[in-house]
């Protein structure tokens, strides 16, 4: 009996082993018990990812001032300079007064437009008995790009009340910086037939989706034509130089938050069948990244200008894995 006992006790340790490695492999690949034993996969696979690359954006370039009125006398040879600019350099007697006109009037000298790098992570889940379709969760970032101007705004600008019926203006001059995180929920469709991805085979894909965007951007403004400076209501961003009266613009930062939309296309290859290379291709559309300047302690801003269509194209490669 005590023979029987131990013999029913190793027997029952050995059935415990064994059940435990299909009750693994059910949390590995999702599927169903049949009968007799016999375990079905239904294809369905955790996935998560990871990539690194390079960025290209783009957008036009806005003009945001509006309503500051500026007042132009003209050089002896013919170039319009601002009052306040005349006044530091001597005076404007015998000067001609040329007009006043509106610096939210002229037009942007450049569109936006940089590369830069950029890098994410998605987690998701491929589609039970339809495992071509990929519902993903990811994370995108795009590093600084640069946008700097000098003039930031230039053109011809009608004046009133003077000499001219419009001048050649320049104004402003801006160095500065975006970067952007976007967080999407994408579906993505592999092309395969069957239930399982072929290995060591290319397999192309394309995706959609939708995103929260939140893009920072950091503006350095001067002054050069001193237009800007002269406006009292410019003077609460930045601080006087008792040397040449013009205002020196504290640094500032501004965050726009968007809805984006999001296209994928690239190729995948399996390595196992866990382990993919991912090269893949995104394209990212942001209505509009507004630049502001900030006071001292960023508690109040001012519109200067902004970027509307914004897109953004990354080429990443990338590892993906699907337990």
């Amino acid at each position: 009996m005590r023979y029987m006992r131990k013999r029913t006790s190793s027997v029952l340790t050995i059935l415990s082993c064994l059940l435990a490695v299909p009750a693994f492999a059910g949390w590995q690949y999702s599927g169903e018990y049949l009968r007799d034993g016999w375990y079905v996969d239904d294809g369905a696979r955790f996935v998560i990812s990871a990539r690194g690359g390079a960025a290209f954006g783009g957008g036009g370039v806005n003009n945001e001032i509006g309503g500051v009125v500026v007042g132009y006398y003209l050089l002896p040879g013919g170039e319009p300079v601002t009052t306040e600019y005349c006044y530091l350099t001597g005076g404007c007697d015998g000067l001609d007064f040329a007009g006043y006109g509106d610096l939210g009037d002229l037009p942007a000298s450049k569109d936006f437009e940089g590369f830069s790098f950029a890098a994410g992570a998605s987690i998701g889940w491929t589609i039970p008995h339809k495992p071509q379709w990929r519902i993903e969760g990811g994370w995108d970032h795009i590093s600084e790009t640069d946008y700097n101007s000098s003039p930031m705004f230039q053109g011809d600008l009608s004046l009133v009340e003077g000499t001219v019926s419009s001048a050649y203006i320049q104004s402003s001059s801006v160095q500065s910086k975006v970067s952007t995180d976007v967080i999407s929920v994408m579906a993505f469709y592999d092309f395969f037939d069957g239930l399982y991805k072929p290995i060591q085979q290319i397999i192309p894909y394309v995706g959609l989706g939708v995103g929260y965007a939140d893009s920072q951007t950091v503006l350095n403004l001067s002054d050069p034509w001193v237009d800007i400076s002269a406006q009292n209501e410019f003077k609460v961003y930045g601080v006087a130089d008792e040397d040449y009266g013009l205002t020196v613009f504290y640094k500032s930062k501004y965050n726009t938050t968007n809805v984006a939309g999001l296209l994928a296309a690239g190729l995948s290859y399996g390595i196992n069948e866990t382990m993919f290379v991912d090269f893949g291709v995104r394209a990212m559309f942001l209505p509009r990244i507004k630049w502001e300047l900030s006071n001292e302690d960023s508690s109040k801003h001012r519109e200067f200008f902004s970027a509307e269509n914004v897109f953004y194209v990354n080429a990443m490669l990338g590892l993906r894995f699907e337990f």
